[in-house]
């Protein structure tokens, strides 16, 4: 027998025809052409493992390392280097899941203070056991709002980022959810439009701060959800947290958000940590698990798994949610991130970022090249209209071994700028402007 079950020709026909793909080749699409591999990748069917390392290595070095100025969404934060020399150690690296919870006591109090922090940040009362991602995270807090209202229309805010919103979609149109976006005015959400359609919604989902890095102001929002039966969910990246109002501050009943920037290198995309807490009265309609803490028998300091088997082992079909897994590794990578910071070290992360993103705001803004979009508060994140075309200024940015802002449309550039930015870096980036 194969040692695998290798799918037929007729197999693949079929779900080729279900996904409305021709060929194989079409599930690629979404893959730019420059970046596919076009011919049989050769190579010598016998290698010395030292020449393998070097050819290993050859590859590697065609990566180019780049001065990163663009964000929305993963950012080019600093990772200590405690953190990797702890997550790489054998008894972390190599556990997945812990299927026999209470043996693994070691897995379970990482994830337990991870679970404090996640609650200490938010303002929220539990945190479950970590999510995949924002976006995904986010997608299952919608489940929750499903779930204790009954009610099959989501609200979400236009300023939401618009992968996050896809996720949304995606996850909505199999539980016949409707999503409704609700419209932006000067870049944040349009309170007016959002009342006109509140009525026999599940609730609104926002994000603070914002696809275009602002910090809104959502005070009233919670009552006005409140009001109309639904729950508000508030999706914040994590490092923000440590300086802008909570989740539980601005009223907010699910905490939703990525943690990438607490301890996580960008990595190519991941893997990265998304969380997900709430308030006691909906703790049980969290997906995933939640790490408990108790005494056994002889009266020592235990942790448990608690309220986990409800989902997916009893209720099976008729779970809220089919997350059974964790991004345990990545929750270690954060909560030992955390510890290692403390609140100030958090703080002070946050204040250069922004310090240096205001900076280069102003510095671009003399050049005479770009124009203000939005003037609102911004965090590390800010929207300028670019006077010079956006594929020119990007091309002469990665010339210099810079990644510029994320072309957003219509000639808006968003910048992000992290606590690595160096007053060398950004004033490299600001010479290649001015000579365009």
């Amino acid at each position: 027998m194969h040692k695998y079950l290798p799918h037929t020709r007729q197999d693949i026909e079929d779900m080729l025809k279900i996904t409305g793909a021709n060929t194989l080749d079409d599930l690629f699409s979404s893959i730019p052409k420059s970046l596919r591999l076009t011919k049989p990748y050769a190579i010598p069917s016998q290698f010395s493992d030292h020449i393998l390392s070097e050819h290993m290595k050859s590859l590697a070095n065609q990566n180019k390392e780049l001065v990163i100025f663009r964000g929305a969404g993963a950012y080019d934060h600093y990772t200590p280097s405690i953190v990797k020399a702890l997550i790489s150690r054998q008894e972390f690296l190599t556990s997945y899941t812990p299927y026999q919870p209470e043996v693994a006591q070691g897995t379970l109090q990482y994830i337990f203070e991870y679970q404090t922090m996640v609650c200490e940040l938010t303002g929220m009362d539990v945190s479950n056991a970590s999510m995949y991602d924002g976006a995904t995270a986010t997608a299952e807090a919608m489940f929750m709002a499903y779930a204790q209202t009954g009610k099959n229309k989501i609200l979400v805010s236009e300023t939401v980022h618009p992968r996050t919103i896809d996720v949304i979609k995606t996850y909505a149109h199999y539980r016949h959810i409707q999503v409704q976006v609700v419209p932006a005015h000067h870049g944040e959400t349009h309170l007016d439009s959002l009342k006109d359609h509140l009525q026999d919604s599940m609730g609104f989902i926002a994000q603070n701060p914002n696809y275009y890095g602002i910090i809104e102001d959502l005070d009233g929002v919670a009552d006005l959800v409140h009001q109309a039966g639904g729950l508000f969910i508030l999706n914040s990246e994590g490092q923000a947290l440590s300086i802008i109002k909570s989740q539980a501050e601005q009223g907010a009943d699910i905490a939703v958000g990525d943690l990438q920037s607490l301890g996580l290198p960008l990595s190519f995309g991941g893997a990265y940590l998304g969380y997900l807490a709430t308030k006691m009265a909906y703790v049980r309609k969290m997906p995933g698990r939640i790490c408990g803490i108790t005494t056994d028998v002889d009266g020592k300091r235990a942790f448990v798994l608690t309220l986990q088997a409800r989902e997916q082992h009893i209720r099976r079909a008729k779970a809220n949610s089919n997350i059974c897994s964790n991004q345990s590794l990545m929750a270690l990578a954060v909560t030992i991130y955390l510890s290692a910071m403390g609140k100030e070290g958090l703080v002070h992360v946050a204040n250069e970022s922004m310090k240096g993103a205001h900076y280069l705001y102003q510095r671009l803004l003399e050049t005479g090249k770009f124009d203000i979009v939005y003037d609102k508060p911004f965090y590390k994140e800010f929207v300028l209209r670019s006077k010079i075309d956006a594929e020119i200024l990007e091309k002469a940015l990665l010339d210099k071994g810079i990644l510029g802002p994320l072309h957003i449309g219509n000639q808006h550039l968003l910048f992000a700028v992290t606590e690595k930015r160096s007053l060398a870096d950004i004033d490299a980036l600001l010479e290649t402007v001015v000579n365009l």
